[in-house]
């Protein structure tokens, strides 16, 4: 080889940026320490934190003001999702209603024809009685991913689309976070209970277990305790999130149909309807795991319809409306 073949030769190969890679590996070693602290991120508002610092961690060469406007884009969503994690706790003692035990267990047996879909599911998948630390099969493992993956795969496309398309991220936000409040009104207006609450209180077969990290059972979550006794895995720290009674509509449902609805309505590559999995296996792992109804998955795609619908209507109406309104200022 000529030196100027070597030389095209060097030339061509890819130019490592080193400083990227210093910063996402510091990133990546900063949160695992993290998780190993305080458990995994189970809020929005600390996933809002996480992915800040991975984009500053992925151009970390950037000035400290383009790191800064970040945090200038994102304090209303993390505003909303502060307001989301305090308020949907107090649902259940508003007084407003009672909490519902015995409708949706009648609505689900009414759409399957008397068999509740949680009791079938566990009795063939798990078995009879279905307990959390029975061992786990291939697909809790699967299920339990797809399951926690819900508490950063919207946002984590937010920061993507913050990344690359501004205009998209704004659109994408606000029909985000429309889908959050409303889902907070939900359960402040109507608490329910989920399924294995109501096998907890007698109003379903003792059977029914909530099992929504078993396929994380053996897994150590956190390490906060050095004893045996205080130790919390990660079923634990996945099955003490949230507001109980914060079911109606099912919020989980809701944000995987939203991402399959945007991956669709935006892309036009034919392997895009295989997001469809996507809120087909959380749907599933919902109902399979204790933790929703199918009527209240069925509520959560009607909040989604809702404000996907209503979004549209509305930017139709604003774009008729800026014509006009320059052809007034021009006139004048």
């Amino acid at each position: 080889m000529t030196g100027g073949e070597a030389e095209a030769v060097g030339t061509s190969l890819p130019r490592v940026d080193l400083a990227r890679v210093a910063g996402v590996a510091v990133f990546v070693v900063g949160l695992a320490a993290y998780m190993q602290v305080n458990g995994l991120p189970r809020q929005g508002y600390q996933v809002v934190i996480i992915l800040w610092l991975a984009t500053v961690a992925w151009d970390v060469r950037r000035p400290v003001r383009e790191h800064l406007a970040f945090l200038r884009d994102w304090w209303p969503p993390f505003a909303v999702l502060l307001l989301y994690l305090y308020s949907r706790g107090v649902s259940d003692n508003l007084g407003i209603l009672s909490v519902s035990y015995s409708w949706p267990v009648d609505a689900d047996r009414w759409l399957f024809g008397g068999t509740l879909p949680t009791e079938f599911l566990q009795a063939h998948l798990c078995g009879v009685p279905c307990r959390q630390s029975m061992p786990p099969r291939w697909y809790d493992v699967v299920l339990t991913t797809v399951y926690y993956s819900h508490f950063f795969a919207a946002l984590a496309i937010g920061a993507v689309l913050w990344k690359r398309n501004r205009t998209a991220w704004v659109g994408y936000m606000r029909r985000y976070l429309a889908i959050m409040l409303l889902s907070v009104a939900g359960y402040i207006l109507y608490p329910m209970a989920p399924p294995w609450m109501a096998a907890r209180d007698g109003y379903l077969s003792s059977d029914v277990a909530r099992i929504t990290g078993r396929g994380w059972f053996d897994l150590t979550a956190s390490a906060r305790s050095t004893t045996a006794s205080q130790a919390t895995t990660a079923q634990q720290d996945l099955s003490s999130i949230g507001n109980q009674v914060a079911a109606m509509p099912s919020l989980h449902s809701a944000l995987a149909i939203f991402i399959a609805w945007w991956v669709i309505t935006h892309f036009r590559n034919p392997w895009r309807w295989s997001v469809l999995l996507y809120p087909a296996s959380m749907l599933f792992s919902l109902v399979y795991y204790a933790e929703h109804y199918v009527v209240d998955e069925i509520a959560g795609g009607l909040l989604v319809l809702v404000v996907v619908t209503g979004a549209a209507w509305w930017d139709r109406r604003r774009r008729s409306g800026r014509p006009a309104a320059e052809a007034v200022r021009d006139a004048s």
